[in-house]
């Protein structure tokens, strides 16, 4: 075989893998806003929620601390559990913060922390959502065949904006998760299919809802 032609062999599939670290952080920052909260407005025991989340996480963390093309199912499972449980408890918070700024009297400060926590834990879960079900979760955006994309970003149209074989990570799903908090809109990276979308308009109501209804009650009040 010449050399010329084995320039054009197809080189063998290379497996990237993923820290499951920074979403774990995430999780943990999530849990502490959540844990600071006023009692009315956890769901259950103080310590039901973490339980549960911890629970599942750390065995999780140190287990598999690289997301990894050939993960086994259950760590998936295990993952979106995780989310699910502490995306059920952010918005009983904030259903339990928007009754009681109707039905009671509450301080400036409290509100505004409180809504504060739930923006962020807001973002914080949508994160996870987004990374998770991106072309069918790390697993897959890290095998030879990933799903087609959920999210466009800038450097899978532009060859010189990144490396090649380059792919979205955590951080990436948290600006989105970010900006779309804030902007209630995307901003680089564009939702493609409807189930991006709809997590998206999910997602920004719910920050609307919290910025409008709740903050700018506590700031009428502190004002």
């Amino acid at each position: 075989m010449t050399a010329h032609a084995s320039q054009h062999q197809p080189r063998p599939p290379v497996h990237d893998t993923e820290s499951r670290w920074p979403a774990s952080l995430a999780i943990v920052a999530a849990l502490v806003l959540y844990v600071t909260l006023p009692t009315h407005l956890v769901l259950g025991p103080r310590w039901l929620v973490p339980a549960l989340e911890l629970a599942l996480l750390i065995p999780l963390t140190f287990i598999a601390p690289r997301r990894t093309h050939d993960e086994a199912p259950w760590r998936r499972v295990a993952a979106i559990a995780i989310i699910a449980i502490i995306n059920a408890a952010n918005v009983a918070s904030l259903v339990f913060l928007v009754n009681f700024l109707i039905h009671n009297r509450a301080t400036g400060a409290e509100l505004l922390y409180s809504s504060t926590a739930i923006w962020l834990t807001n973002i914080v879960v949508f994160a996870l959502w987004y990374w998770e079900l991106d072309r069918g979760g790390p697993r897959r955006r890290l095998s030879a065949s990933p799903h087609n994309a959920d999210f466009l970003f800038p450097q899978m149209v532009t060859a010189d904006a990144a490396p090649p074989g380059w792919r979205p990570r955590f951080v990436d799903y948290f600006f989105i998760a970010f900006t779309n908090a804030t902007a209630f809109s995307p901003t680089d990276a564009l939702p493609l299919t409807a189930s991006a979308k709809m997590l998206m308009a999910v997602q920004a109501l719910t920050s609307l809802l919290t910025i409008a209804l709740v903050a700018a009650r506590a700031v009428n009040i502190l004002s």
